[in-house]
């Protein structure tokens, strides 16, 4: 008789356990397929929810074969190579070297503004994350930073805490939900089937250590969305130089360094000379177009990278004043790469056609030197 009762027991239980997991599975896939989710990151301003889809065909977009306002890509590597006061926004010789930071002209936000920073709708693939039970952010962050990036891409995660605001997860803070976003494009590449795929298997791995169900878009929607995106900063990737060169013998290094500190560079110990803009981050660099081992040159380069500098910073302004100032002192003159003398008139036309670029990245709601613009364009 005992044997038959335990027996009976044994049985009841399985039965029971069966059918707990059978409702917890069917709680699972009703929370994957239920489209009704107020998520502050998905309304629109009258309250109604939009997906979460960026489409960025409907920007002004210039022909695949020249540069952000038709001018042709052989133009050159600087403003020096224009013949007509045209704006070609082009790399310089220097563009393989790591990129200098520049101050973003929103870097001080809230905590919710900086969750939709880092998070954001219009550059990122947003991967939202049902949690299974509220959890610490102790406690979910080992496993959130064991996924951080995907090829080059960043990947970012953001928390809706119990108090109903989203922020950047963090220690002492529970939350309810979470919202994951893989950036679609960089300055290099697009993200890719072969990313993305990888990044689907790894964020599951990490869905099932915090007990979440990740909601994975549709790869083909989120191939179109990066190769789009990708089209834009390629197509606003511009960096601007003018260069200066010796008017009788070569400059020594030595002297050179004095009186670039005396203009205010930051001279950086890998040889690179910068221009702070006084809040952190950088205007433009230098470059003396010689290894470290040179003793002399007869040649700088000033190098303006216009997507990362806020248009209220004046980079391009700053930069020809900086080169007109060294032309004095240095006894040199601002020339083209064929070494041919550049007009004022040309530089302020080019300085016209900056204000125009700048225009066309804020319609496009990428303003330069915002978050934003930094995250696709570092």
């Amino acid at each position: 008789m005992s044997l038959i009762a335990a027996g009976g027991v044994f049985v009841v239980g399985v039965i029971s356990y069966n059918k707990w997991q059978e409702y917890k599975l069917k709680k699972r896939v009703e929370r994957a397929f239920d489209g009704q989710h107020d998520d502050v990151l998905m309304r629109t301003d009258d309250g109604v929810r939009a997906e979460p889809r960026f489409h960025l065909d409907d920007v002004p977009m210039p022909d695949a074969g020249s540069g952000a306002y038709g001018v042709p890509e052989h133009v050159g590597s600087h403003v020096g190579n224009v013949a007509a006061p045209n704006f070609a926004p082009n790399v310089a010789p220097d563009s393989n070297e790591a990129a200098l930071p520049v101050r973003s002209a929103d870097a001080d936000v809230p905590a919710e503004e900086l969750a939709t920073c880092l998070v954001d709708p219009l550059i990122d693939c947003l991967l939202p994350l049902e949690m299974e039970a509220p959890a610490r952010g102790e406690k979910l962050l080992p496993a959130l930073q064991k996924l951080r990036f995907v090829g080059n891409k960043p990947i970012h995660f953001i928390g809706l805490a119990v108090s109903g605001d989203w922020e950047p997860v963090r220690h002492g803070v529970v939350y309810t939900r979470l919202q994951g976003g893989v950036q679609l494009a960089s300055r290099s590449t697009a993200l890719n089937e072969l990313e993305y795929s990888e990044l689907v298997s790894r964020l599951r791995s990490v869905s099932d250590e915090i007990g979440a169900e990740p909601q994975i878009p549709d790869m083909i929607e989120v191939m179109q969305d990066a190769k789009n995106l990708h089209r834009f900063v390629a197509n606003h990737d511009a960096q601007l130089g003018v260069n200066l060169a010796s008017n009788g013998a070569p400059w020594n290094i030595a002297t050179l360094l004095g009186a670039l500190e005396k203009l205010g560079f930051d001279v950086r110990p890998d040889g690179r000379y910068a221009m702070p803009d006084g809040e952190g981050g950088y205007l433009f660099s230098l470059s003396t177009n010689v290894t470290l081992a040179e003793e002399t040159t007869s040649r700088l380069t000033l190098l303006l990278d216009v997507p990362c500098v806020a248009p209220a910073r004046d980079g391009f302004g700053s930069m020809i004043g900086c080169a007109k100032n060294l032309m004095a002192r240095l006894d040199a003159t601002i020339v083209d790469d064929a070494n041919q003398p550049l007009a004022d008139e040309t530089l302020a036309s080019i300085a016209g056609q900056v204000r125009e670029f700048y225009d066309d990245m804020a319609a496009s709601d990428i303003p330069a030197g915002s978050t934003r613009a930094l995250r696709l364009f570092s």
